[in-house]
């Protein structure tokens, strides 16, 4: 293990927080919220001294080997936890550590589970912190840093094969640096795009910035306490389900439209999947629920919205669904699992598994039928390496694994089933809201400390792909070699 190096770039992150914390420290010293910029200047400092020092003794080793990649991913994602959430503890914006650390990893995560029952109270500084943690997290930390900070392309490759979602992760132009400017680029102009469209359509500009914020990352945290529901507008609710749904899919796929190469876009295998999953569950519930409302439109644009955000992962809310019938709420929880596809900033499994997966069996049945024949699974019009199948299949029982873990663990707590289950799955998926006592008009803060901090757990696995938390806890990682 390289520690040196680890050591450098957890500095660059930490360096990276306090910066981009600072601009939170100047919403507090302009709206006058004292306590607030002391807590958020004693977290800068400590960001900024204790990463310079970790910076001032540059290794003359820089390699970086695919093992120090998981483990900086995991250390990295850890320690921007715990500092972002000592502006919420330092100010008293939230009670307890560990619900300040449950709020902070909810929101780097993109999960947007709350434990928090009134929103609208909170300073505003506290407010912009906890959307910008989405923004923050949903294109990682590490690929913000990869733009920046001077590391050969093979250590950089490295790092965003642990951070980035999905199975597979491709450069888009030959250098890896160019790569995170790139996707980094296209990310910040979805995002300014989505604001001005809010605030032409009259919602307020801190409200504009903060929403945009939150959808850009597929985290769902909203200023106000019945999230995108307190505005009663059709014309929000519209721009904020295409910004979902822009942000959930694969940002390579936004390059491709740069360079206009349109003919690889429409012919994307997994775009074609998410799209026809979004449309046939959106069909279905509109069905399931138009008695439930009014008119076919209010009803479309409720279901539309709902499996945009949870296939996204946002989070955000326009109705409680948990009144909704039975179908429409497995539907849900279905696709809470399934999520968004690899390379956006959404979570879940992600739908490029979930085709692989979907070829895999079929392959074996088609093998069961006819032993000789020979069935290679093709991706995008390319083989799936051996590898990545491996990758997916392993991905896939880990993940069931930590689910059932997970949940016999929550149910410590003894909640009902449906409370205990949908709150692991929509925590491991990066989601937030479940069902039950955890459903939409819900939080989490009923749950134990101990349960708070599995779940908190299970959001970094989620949002880390399961392997980087896994290798920072086997004792073999750290041996040296």
């Amino acid at each position: 293990m390289n520690y040196k190096m680890m050591a450098y770039i957890l500095g660059n992150i930490m360096q990276a927080e306090g910066l981009l914390m600072s601009i939170s420290a100047l919403l507090a010293l302009y709206k006058g919220e004292i306590n607030e910029l002391r807590a958020f200047l004693i977290t800068i400092i400590l960001l900024l001294v204790i990463g310079t020092a970790m910076k001032h003794f540059a290794p003359k080793n820089k390699r970086i080997y695919g093992r120090e990649g998981f483990v900086i991913v995991a250390l990295s994602w850890i320690v921007m936890s715990i500092f972002g959430a000592m502006p919420f503890y330092l100010s008293g914006a939230i009670d307890g550590i560990v619900n300040c650390l449950f709020e902070t990893v909810s929101g780097f995560t993109t999960t947007g589970a709350t434990v928090l029952s009134e929103i609208e109270g909170l300073p505003m500084s506290i407010l912009f912190w906890r959307s910008f943690t989405h923004w923050i997290g949903g294109m990682g930390i590490l690929v913000f840093v990869l733009a920046i900070v001077p590391l050969g392309d093979e250590r950089s490759m490295h790092l965003m094969k642990a951070e980035a979602p999905g199975p597979v992760v491709s450069k888009l132009v030959p250098k890896i640096k160019s790569t995170a400017k790139i996707l980094y680029g296209i990310y910040i102009v979805l995002t300014i795009l989505e604001m001005i469209l809010l605030f032409a359509g009259g919602m307020p500009l801190f409200d504009s910035v903060n929403h945009a914020l939150s959808t850009a990352g597929t985290g769902g945290f909203s200023i106000k306490n019945s999230s995108i529901a307190a505005y009663n507008s059709p014309y929000f609710e519209y721009v904020v389900t295409i910004f979902m749904l822009l942000f959930s899919i694969n940002f390579n796929m936004f390059y491709l439209l740069l360079v206009r190469d349109f003919k690889a876009v429409f012919k994307n295998e997994e775009l074609r999947y998410y799209l026809v999953i979004v449309g046939i569950s959106t069909a279905v519930i509109t069905a399931n629920i138009v008695h439930l409302y009014p008119t076919l439109e209010s009803a479309f644009r409720h279901a539309v919205f709902q499996v945009a955000t949870i296939t996204s992962t946002t989070g955000f809310i326009t109705a409680n669904y948990e009144e909704w019938p039975e179908l429409s709420k497995t539907i849900l929880v279905v696709l809470t699992m399934l999520g968004a596809c690899g390379g956006s900033t959404g979570g879940g499994i992600k739908v490029s598994r979930f085709i692989i997966l979907l070829k895999l069996t079929l392959r074996e049945i088609r093998h069961i039928v006819h032993p000789r024949s020979v069935n290679i699974i093709k991706l995008e019009g390319q083989r799936v390496s051996d590898e990545t199948i491996q990758g997916t299949t392993g991905y896939f029982i880990t993940y069931v694994m930590l689910l059932f873990g997970s949940f016999i663990l929550v149910s410590i707590d003894n909640y009902d089933f449906t409370t205990s289950i949908t709150a692991v799955i929509t925590t491991l998926g990066n989601v937030g809201p479940g069902l039950s006592l955890v459903g939409p008009v819900e939080n989490f803060s009923l749950f134990s400390d101990f349960s708070k901090i599995v779940l908190s757990l299970d959001m970094l696995f989620g949002r880390l792909e399961i392997f980087p938390m896994i290798m920072l806890f086997s004792p073999s990682i750290w041996r040296k070699a």
